[in-house]
């Protein structure tokens, strides 16, 4: 009984890598390189085509909003005012680090 189990845990391993190295050489042929280069262009191109695609969707979103900041808001725009610089002030310079 414990050889013919010792038996089928063999066969079973044996298949398991006989599938595995097949894949792999499959894999290592230029047909396989190129059907999994081809398979991560694909996931390139559409991981950039959503990202676009979100991309002008929070453009999209942003725009609206600021058409609803600049269109409702009339009542509550802010004023701003021109500041004249003063002719008798001297010029301010920015200081150095260091000094």
């Amino acid at each position: 009984m414990r050889r013919l189990f010792w038996f089928g845990a063999g066969v079973a391993a044996g298949v398991a890598v006989t599938r595995k190295v097949s894949e792999t050489t499959r894999k290592a042929t230029p047909a396989g390189m190129a059907e999994q280069l081809g398979g991560a262009m694909r996931e390139l191109a559409g991981a950039v085509g959503s990202f676009g695609a979100e991309v002008r969707a929070g453009m999209q979103e942003r725009e609206e909003e600021l058409h609803d900041a600049v269109d409702g808001s009339s009542a509550d725009t802010v004023q701003f005012r021109r500041i004249e610089a003063d002719d008798r002030a001297p010029a301010r310079r920015a200081r150095r680090a260091g000094r």
